[in-house]
């Protein structure tokens, strides 16, 4: 998913999907492929924004979206995973 040409300020190292390894992304592939995740999972796409892009913690995720704790941690523990699938390519 890599842009040529781009400096390397726009790259960002993913270390908030607590997967324990860093993952390094251009904005740009992250926007896409969130996109992508809004038509597998919505309220993943969006589980994800508020943590990664708001610094919400899961528990005020959790009442925001009017979910369970337990919800919220599972679709991101897919979400997570399922980036990381697309972003790593």
């Amino acid at each position: 998913m890599g842009r040529e040409g781009r400096g390397d300020w726009q790259r960002v190292t993913l270390g908030a999907l607590d997967s324990g390894e860093a993952l390094a992304f251009d904005l740009l592939d992250m926007d896409e492929a969130l996109e992508k995740l809004t038509a597998v999972g919505e309220r993943g796409a969006k589980i994800v924004k508020l943590r990664f892009f708001g610094g919400l913690e899961f528990p005020e995720i959790a009442e925001l979206l009017e979910v369970s704790l337990s919800t919220i941690k599972r679709e991101w523990r897919f979400a997570r995973a399922w980036l990381a699938a697309r972003i790593g390519e």
